[in-house]
């Protein structure tokens, strides 16, 4: 079976699987498959983990929760597979990007692999949902994992840019070293709330500027 996660995640993950909260995690979802559709499939749960190298990350997006309607789901933070019809957060972040970035076309494909190969974490903050059940698996062990991981990104790398949507990702911010990163705030690209202050906000060039100020390649935005 292809791995789950890319190997340099290991010393990081491992250690993880082995505590307590999240083998009581992992019971809940094996039981929750049982009973419902639970997105995404189990193959593709730690696909940003897969994409994207421990020592490779250089933008974190993040997101809350899986999208939870059929085939929508494959593991990345507001992406979605080739042929699925783009949420609305989607429509959004590529609009900005539209404006931000030079060259950038708003794609055929909300597919965001080709970001995770280039060092983009897409991760959510839960990493499974029930079927047509927002925010289902919330609070059952997924957000203290995945705060692991925000944590050990900020402390065992440097300089990576954070780009956090909405007050749930903001929250997030305690987490992060800001003396060694770039941390980026704006409100949420959904309908709700996107005029308020996302669209405008420029963080894609932004965060390339501060990746080439630091010697890194920046991030090729286009799809």
């Amino acid at each position: 079976m292809e791995k789950l996660y890319d190997e340099s995640w290991a010393p990081v993950i491992k250690p993880l699987f082995r505590q307590e909260y999240m083998k009581r995690l992992s019971a809940f979802v094996q039981e929750e498959r049982r009973r419902y559709e639970v997105y995404p499939p189990q193959e593709l749960v730690f696909n940003a983990f897969r994409l994207t190298p421990f020592s490779e990350v250089k933008v974190v997006i993040l997101g809350q929760d899986p999208y939870h309607n059929v085939g929508q789901a494959h593991g990345l933070s507001f992406s979605v597979p080739e042929g699925i019809a783009f949420p609305p957060s989607l429509k959004n972040i590529f609009a900005e990007l539209s404006t931000d970035i030079e060259g950038f076309q708003i794609p055929s494909s909300g597919d965001l692999t080709k970001w995770a190969k280039q060092g983009v974490l897409l991760l959510n903050a839960t990493l499974t949902v029930r079927a047509h059940q927002a925010a289902s698996h919330q609070k059952q062990g997924w957000e203290r994992f995945t705060d692991e991981i925000i944590a050990k990104v900020s402390s065992e790398l440097e300089h990576v840019v954070f780009l956090l949507w909405g007050s749930y990702a903001q929250q997030k911010a305690v987490l992060i070293d800001a003396s060694k990163h770039l941390v980026l705030k704006a409100v949420h690209p959904s309908p709700l709330s996107v005029y308020r202050g996302f669209f405008g906000c420029r963080h894609f060039s932004k965060a390339n500027a501060y990746l080439q100020a630091h010697g890194k390649q920046p991030i090729d935005w286009r799809l």
